[in-house]
């Protein structure tokens, strides 16, 4: 067994399976890429990196396994060594070694359109990877991780992986949180995963992921957290104007994460830094001197309908052609807090019985998604940036 420290969860111990896919290269190269991309030029403790997160995504997996185990009647075998939890585990730990460089900052640059998931199944494939499950995996292959991550397979073991209760959330929530030195994603996770359970929808006869009358405030906390770290933390102003300098830097640069895996592995976050630091283009050392030569001229309130967002893309082309594209610089912050309508996560009633989450809270039917604009321009010209946008968009 292979003991590793971690400040969110104390002790994460792997199996044999897991150690060997843990010193894999795949899984080490996670250690050069940060968690959350620029985020440290404005949180200086957000220095922390995607391996952290993929060991706690691991730890969380097995945790959530035995809590939805224990309460399935038999449907999931328990124990440590029962291949469905060695698999959910698997499949947590590697679900993110697809990252290009800098997160999600940079995601549209893959070569041939592929993503990152797409990316992590073609890691999954190489030889010494395969060899690992061959010598470790006891009957799980690559092949298993594959389709798990791809939504394919135990509908339960596939929304521990990647669901709205999924252990990606729950980890990257607390862990964020804690490096960032903000409290927005702290939630009550022993709750939460005490009161998940095995459903089965009485309309589809589908099982699914759900949760206990109980729990379902520990469930709204979870989905706050994740609210306010998006407001607070990731879409924060300096940030969002950082990742557009470097998605400049990167496009300008004809710059694309190779879709070959064994070169693709050679990219990550100090590649990348190093390539900027030999570079005179504005918008590389707009990021390495953290110099805001773009300041807010104008931003949008935080919850824009469909036809206000319409309405205000519809000025942009006009703002472009007065003052120059080049000028300025514009982004789009939109995330929904939790999509539990469309999911039809269910609540376990105490007297029996089962409820949509998304109509048994109120808290959450009445939580809107994000969808905010900022337009940045060059300093000489904010003024009359933010000038003209107001005269528009009162």
């Amino acid at each position: 067994m292979l003991s590793l420290r971690d400040p969110i969860h104390g002790f994460v111990r792997a199996d044999p399976l897991e150690a060997a896919l843990i010193n894999s290269e795949p899984v080490q190269r996670l250690r050069w890429i940060r968690q959350l991309g620029l985020t440290y030029l404005v949180f200086p403790g957000a220095e922390h990196s995607r391996f952290s997160h993929a060991l706690g995504a691991l730890e969380l997996a097995g945790r959530a396994y035995d809590s939805l185990a224990s309460k399935s009647g038999g449907r999931l075998p328990e124990g440590p060594e029962c291949r469905p939890r060695r698999l959910v585990r698997a499949a947590a730990l590697l679900h993110d070694i697809g990252h290009a460089p800098f997160s999600h900052s940079a995601e549209e640059l893959f070569e041939g359109g592929i993503d990152h998931e797409e990316m992590t199944c073609r890691l999954l494939g190489l030889e010494r990877m395969v060899a690992i499950f061959e010598r470790h995996g006891a009957g799980i292959e690559p092949r298993d991780v594959i389709d798990l991550i791809a939504g394919r397979g135990d509908p339960l073991l596939v929304q521990i992986v990647s669901g709205e209760l999924d252990v990606d959330k729950m980890d990257y929530l607390l862990r964020d949180s804690l490096f960032c030195g903000v409290r927005y994603g702290n939630f009550d996770l022993e709750r939460l995963l005490d009161t998940m359970v095995p459903v089965q929808d009485p309309l589809s006869g589908a099982w699914s992921v759900g949760v206990e009358e109980g729990g379902v405030h520990a469930l709204e906390a979870l989905i706050m957290a994740r609210y306010y770290m998006f407001t607070q933390v990731y879409f924060t102003v300096v940030s969002k104007v950082l990742e557009l300098h470097l998605a400049c830097w990167l496009t300008s640069e004809g710059w694309r994460w190779p879709a070959d895996p064994e070169t693709f592995l050679e990219e990550d976050d100090l590649r990348v830094v190093s390539r900027m630091r030999e570079s005179s283009d504005p918008h590389a050392q707009a990021v390495l001197r953290r110099d805001l030569r773009f300041p807010l001229a104008f931003e949008t309130r935080e919850h824009l309908s469909r036809d206000e967002k319409e309405r205000f893309e519809a000025l942009l082309p006009e703002l472009e052609e007065r003052f120059g594209a080049g000028h300025l610089l514009v982004s789009n912050s939109a995330k929904d807090p939790h999509r539990m309508a469309t999911s039809r996560v269910l609540v376990q009633r105490e007297g029996g019985g089962f409820e949509p989450v998304a109509q048994f809270s109120h808290f959450l039917r009445h939580l809107a998604r994000i969808d905010r604009y900022r337009v940045y321009a060059r300093a000489e010209l904010r003024d009359a940036v933010a000038s003209a946008l107001r005269e528009r968009w009162p």
